[in-house]
């Protein structure tokens, strides 16, 4: 393996990586403190989406749960109608549990060392590493997407970040790397040098103050590193919402647990294999079924919402004439449009409100 020859250049590339940082990190609040229970926060709304989006998140997370044991006093409904938009909702949902633990196994205050904060629910070894790095100082190397892409390409690992072999060759190497640094500062290099300069695509690399030691400049692979093994097979799905508003209610349902969304609320759902067919008897039986047999549908809108592994075809039917029969369907409520809004939604049907029933 080429980095194992090019270990010892290691220091010079930590210098280069500290000195680039301090010229131009960005200004971040969750960077301004040592509080383990605000870099708590950052660290969970932050993975899988970008600062941009997720900034005005923290800010209003904090604001609502200035500290652990209010967050942990909080109800699940009112963390989700926070979460709204954000995307895999069971981070919330464990950041909730996790407040719980804290305010029990902690006496309320939050953990500092990798050694506890491992065993908090929702947080794993990058997680724990960066929380006890960013408020003690404790030398543990941080390995999300942006530390793999500057390792892979500077040392010139082919290993797969997500094979077996591939984590423990990038995490015995990240973990050199940080010896007799500052592990805050240096762990917020990577990561920031990952975000800003040796970006997934189009990095800056004539303008890199690594460009002669780095070994995929060098060989012509920027473009090929890092590896990863394929992803799985994304799923096509076809959802058909049927929205009911009647004397100022609405019909709503919760989702349950096993699938996306879970907890959050949308509307009366058929799921087909395909996109609909009005004329196919099961369908119309489907919607008969449960909203009468005189029942009239207007179609009102049709969207694509991708997920990571999943790819949902969703479109809305308005619903006139129904009747529901709640105690056949008991999943099925009706509820006032004002607390309905009030709900925590998939972002698919927070937009579908915003645009037609808020106008």
């Amino acid at each position: 393996m080429i980095y194992l020859d090019r270990i010892f250049e290691g220091m010079n590339f930590q210098n280069e990586i500290v000195k680039w940082y301090k010229i131009n990190k960005r200004e971040l609040p969750w960077r301004n403190t040592t509080d383990a229970y605000v870099i708590w926060l950052s660290e969970i709304i932050l993975q899988q989406t970008r600062v941009e989006q997720g900034l005005p998140y923290f800010n209003k997370f904090l604001a609502h749960f200035p500290t652990v044991k209010s967050f942990a006093e909080a109800t699940e409904n009112q963390v989700l109608k926070l979460w709204q938009g954000l995307g895999y909702y069971s981070r919330g949902r464990n950041m909730l549990f996790t407040a719980k633990q804290v305010m029990e196994m902690h006496n309320g205050v939050f953990p500092i060392h990798y050694e506890e904060l491992i065993q908090l629910k929702g947080i794993g070894d990058y997680t724990a590493a960066a929380i006890s790095s960013f408020s003690n100082n404790q030398a543990k190397a941080v390995l999300d997407g942006n530390v793999f892409r500057v390792l892979a390409r500077y040392f010139g690992i082919e290993e797969p970040i997500n094979s077996t072999i591939g984590k423990k060759v990038f995490s015995e190497l990240a973990q050199r790397l940080i010896e007799d640094q500052k592990p805050s500062l240096y762990n917020q290099a990577m990561m920031e040098f990952g975000a800003l300069q040796c970006k997934p695509k189009s990095p800056l690399c004539t303008v890199c103050p690594l460009q002669l030691g780095c070994y995929a400049y060098k060989n012509h692979k920027v473009d090929d590193l890092p590896v990863k093994l394929k992803k799985l097979k994304v799923r096509e799905r076809w959802f058909n919402y049927f929205v009911g508003i009647k004397n100022g209610k609405i019909l709503t349902k919760q989702r349950q647990p096993g699938d996306v969304w879970q907890q959050l609320y949308d509307f009366p759902l058929i799921e087909t294999d395909g996109k609909p067919d009005f004329e196919e008897k099961s369908f119309i039986e489907s919607m008969k079924n449960t909203f009468g047999q005189n029942v009239r549908v207007t179609p009102l809108m049709q969207k694509k919402h991708l997920l990571s592994h999943q790819i949902i075809y969703v479109q809305f039917f308005g619903l006139d004439n129904y009747i529901v029969n709640f105690n056949l369907h008991a999943d099925i409520k009706s509820v006032l449009l004002e607390d309905f809004e009030d709900l925590p939604h998939p972002k698919v049907i927070s937009d579908f409100i915003n645009l037609y029933l808020k106008n």
